[in-house]
């Protein structure tokens, strides 16, 4: 009898210690539930889109945090064309090739889908970047969009030399092309809203107009007001958002690097509830014979503005052409990075092809420097990318 009771008594208290540990890791979860679903919410509060889905909040959240610690590295079209003249083959990017990862920012351009060209060719462009944009997002990649926009007034080149035509005061409210502005917009809208995986919408980052304060584009200062650059762009906001209730964007807006102030670079700033996040394009000042010294100053006033008002900092495009400085990812491009402790959450460079390329490729004298760059801790590759579309308790603490 002692025997039974003594092992009744055991297997009591067995059941009674499994029971408190059941209870313990039922209110941790619930804890790590709460605090996830709190920073979801606080990212919901800092977006330009309050209706945003959980998921594009969630990459807010995200490239907030990494910004503090690391730099994700990018590519422009990376899985839709490379040096040797390859196009949209399946598996294929220069990057992985090189440094055997994927990078983890993929970008893309609407300037063949809300263009005005022949409806067969901008259909067969949209489904060739729909399935480039699943592929990447499969991969954890971050998908931005720039828009190279063709000039809409005159149909032409969105270069000003090949297409002189006045064209921002045109397509604002009131003006006499402001119905083929919307339709340019909604057709960025439809595509948006047909890229998903397993039903959920794909989140993007979206960068129109950049590069306002050069005079290449017929959005630059130079043709257009800075009211009305400012009028377009929170226009462009406002319909996608609010007339075409796009939910799954966060709104880039990028100068170029003619700054040296934070009162230059805000010169044509929007306002708070049309950014979310704040960049740069910076190519002159990485060319051969600079010193990294001269892009760190400018990405550290877009970083102290992105940490001011709540926003989140980019390298948002960069490069140098053909790689004819061996060491330009190490010695200037990472160096100008770690300089400030700027905050930057990635940085893009252009897009490869035959004549013009911007990663090394096998052999190249720059291989060595690019896959140094890429083991760099500092920068984060594909291969040690997390899931950027949720928020995770572990990245909380």
């Amino acid at each position: 009898m002692r025997v039974i009771y003594r092992a009744s008594l055991f297997a009591l208290i067995c059941l009674i210690a499994a029971c408190a540990v059941h209870n313990k890791n039922r209110a941790i979860k619930a804890k790590m539930r709460e605090e996830t679903d709190a920073s979801l919410a606080m990212a919901h509060g800092w977006l330009v889109s309050k209706h945003a889905t959980d998921e594009t909040a969630a990459l807010f959240y995200n490239m907030k945090l990494i910004a503090k610690k690391q730099v994700m590295f990018g590519h422009m079209e990376d899985n839709r064309n490379g040096y040797d003249g390859w196009k949209n083959t399946p598996g294929r990017s220069d990057v992985k090739e090189v440094t055997g990862a994927y990078p983890v920012v993929y970008g893309f351009d609407f300037g063949g889908i809300a263009s005005f060209r022949p409806d067969s060719i901008v259909d067969k462009e949209a489904k060739i970047t729909h399935d480039k944009v699943i592929e990447a997002y499969k991969r954890n990649g971050l998908i931005t969009f720039s828009w190279h926009y063709s000039n809409p007034v005159s149909k032409g080149s969105f270069y000003w030399k090949q297409s002189p035509v006045n064209a921002v005061s045109e397509i604002l409210p009131g003006g006499n092309y402001n119905a083929v502005f919307k339709t340019s917009l909604e057709k960025i809208a439809r595509f948006a809203a047909t890229i998903k995986h397993k039903g959920k919408l794909i989140p993007v980052i979206f960068r129109p107009f950049h590069e306002f304060d050069g005079d290449w584009f017929w959005w630059g200062k130079a043709h257009c007001s800075t009211d009305d650059y400012k009028a377009l762009y929170r226009y462009t906001v406002t319909y996608l958002r609010d007339s075409l209730h796009v939910r799954n964007f966060l709104y880039a807006w990028s100068p170029d690097c003619g700054f040296n102030s934070k009162e230059k670079y805000t010169e044509r700033y929007p306002g708070n509830e049309y950014v979310d996040i704040v960049g740069m394009d910076d190519y002159y000042d990485l060319r051969v014979g600079q010193s990294p010294s001269v892009a760190a100053g400018k990405l550290k006033i877009v970083s102290d503005f992105a940490i001011e008002q709540n926003k989140v900092a980019a390298l948002t495009e960069t490069g140098l052409e053909n790689l004819p400085q061996a060491d330009w990812y190490t010695n200037m491009l990472l160096e100008a990075l770690k300089e400030s402790s700027a905050q930057i959450a990635y940085v893009l460079v252009w897009s490869n092809r035959p004549s013009s390329f911007w990663t090394p490729y096998k052999g190249h004298p720059a291989e060595a420097d690019f896959i140094a760059f890429k083991n760099d801790p500092y920068l984060l590759f594909g291969d040690k990318i997390w899931d950027l579309y949720r928020i995770s308790p572990d990245e909380i603490h």
